[in-house]
């Protein structure tokens, strides 16, 4: 496995915002989303090659019982599968947190998967059209992970507008959702921006029945790298 970074911190995010929380960062990413907060696991990928076991033996060192798998995109790691099953063999709460377009017989506590709307487009370059050419979303494969893991749905919104987009999305994905599992999260990478947004979201995922996920993170660390 490629690793970007194994660290301890709180989830920021969603359904376990504010838990002591174990990240496995991996790189690598079939995506280029232009609001990437993790560019080194992404757009400019860094990181060295260990052993799911090493990353088990460094995972048990930080001491905690919830353990974040993210990235880039931590499903393109094929080890992925055995580093999962031995966490949940040995008792941890595993997060992983996807775009939802590769597929994989992992373990998972909690599968959060954020499809990636047209607002994350790269706005020119080479990745413009590969990124929409890799599949930014596909239905089908988060359909098969709702069908088979605990989940939450976290989409980044940007504008008001957005919320057209992730009512279409929704609806192709079927009837029997719970609107509860979806998170409405703001893009942002200031405090500052972020407080401005969350206002007006806040509004809009109450009207529609959704959750508006923090993104501690940034509150609390600005987004520095290893928090």
């Amino acid at each position: 496995m490629r690793i970007a970074e194994i660290f301890r911190s709180i989830q920021g995010e969603g359904q376990y915002a504010g838990t002591p929380s174990v990240f496995v960062r991996t790189t690598g990413c079939n995506l280029r989303c232009w609001f990437c907060d993790t560019p080194y696991a992404s757009w400019e990928p860094e990181g060295r090659f260990m052993s799911w076991p090493s990353v088990l033996d460094q995972v048990e060192r930080l001491g905690c019982e919830h353990v974040v798998l993210t990235g880039g995109e931590p499903m393109l790691q094929p080890e992925l599968v055995p580093l999962t099953r031995a966490m949940g063999q040995k008792g941890y709460l595993v997060t992983i947190e996807t775009a939802g377009t590769v597929d994989r017989p992992v373990h998972a506590d909690l599968m959060s998967i954020s499809p990636k709307l047209s607002n994350s487009v790269p706005k020119s370059g080479r990745w413009r059209q590969r990124h929409e050419q890799r599949l930014r979303q596909s239905p089908p494969i988060v359909r098969s992970l709702m069908a088979r893991y605990p989940y939450q749905l976290k989409f980044v919104v940007d504008q008001p507008e957005d919320l057209e987009e992730i009512e279409a999305y929704l609806r192709d994905l079927g009837p029997d959702l719970d609107r509860r599992s979806v998170w409405l999260m703001p893009q942002a990478s200031t405090p500052a921006e972020l407080s401005v947004k969350a206002c007006w979201l806040r509004d809009i995922a109450a009207h529609h029945g959704y959750r508006v996920s923090p993104r501690l993170q940034i509150e609390l660390f600005g987004n520095r790298r290893g928090t």
